[in-house]
């Protein structure tokens, strides 16, 4: 295995872990597994991550717990630990999304992203109309107004977390439990686009217009236009995107 450079060596050996040294070590081998440059059935070793990253044997155990509790690796007695296979992963997970969409396997992510989004938040916005809180309804139209404002004064970054804003709340207000559990995996989705250079510098006046459509329908309590508006919205982000 050969994936990184060691970390903060200084610190090294000292036993006291770092939560900061532990994160990249995580992020580093995570991207490995789910980029594929360390394949199902590869073997770890906590020596051979020690060697590696120059962590402690705190840091590298600490480490692989994580992964194992994602379903990206098992450890059996005479064997150490393994890469799982990918049928087992914990595909919902933030932090895998985001090592995904890091690898060059981004495309067919975003693809099966995009897919289970198109699945899933059209829903979400119908369940919202009927469901959600005035205050959530009120929430959501001025969220729409933020989009709009910070999407024709090109402010990126401030329109990203409005964005991440606005979804997250949709699928929190829509009653479903199940759906509120994906909100870290658009969130990821989302921030991946800005980061990585997907979106205009300038959001479409088609989009802007679809979530301003949403939040209205979401506001009068018209399931059925909250539904197809956010169609609207994710169409635009299939066609942007290239995904057919």
């Amino acid at each position: 295995m050969s994936t990184a450079t060691p970390l903060d060596p200084e610190n090294a050996h000292d036993g006291g872990p770092s939560p900061a040294m532990q994160g990249r070590v995580l992020e580093a081998v995570g991207v490995a597994i789910a980029s594929g440059d360390l394949p199902p059935g590869s073997r770890l070793t906590l020596e051979g991550l020690q060697q590696e990253y120059g962590i402690s044997r705190t840091v590298a155990r600490d480490t692989m717990k994580v992964l194992e509790s994602m379903n990206l690796v098992y450890s059996r007695r005479r064997v150490g630990i393994v890469v799982q296979e990918r049928r087992f992963w914990n595909v919902f997970d933030p932090k895998l999304v985001r090592w995904r969409l890091a690898s060059d396997r981004r495309e067919i992510q975003y693809s099966s992203l995009t897919e289970l989004r198109i699945a899933v938040e059209p829903i979400a916005a119908a369940g919202a109309a009927r469901r959600a809180s005035a205050a959530e309804r009120a929430k959501l139209t001025s969220l729409a107004a933020d989009l709009r404002r910070l999407g024709e004064a090109g402010e990126l970054e401030a329109f990203l977390a409005a964005d991440i804003e606005f979804h997250c709340l949709l699928l929190e207000s829509c009653g479903n439990e199940m759906f509120l559990a994906l909100e870290g995996m658009v969130a990821e989705v989302l921030t991946s686009r800005t980061q990585q250079g997907l979106m205009p510098f300038k959001p479409r006046n088609e989009a802007l217009q679809a979530h301003e459509d949403v939040a209205a329908a979401v506001a009068g309590g018209d399931a059925v236009a909250a539904e197809a508006g956010m169609h609207h919205i994710l169409d635009e982000v299939r066609n942007a995107m290239g995904l057919h």
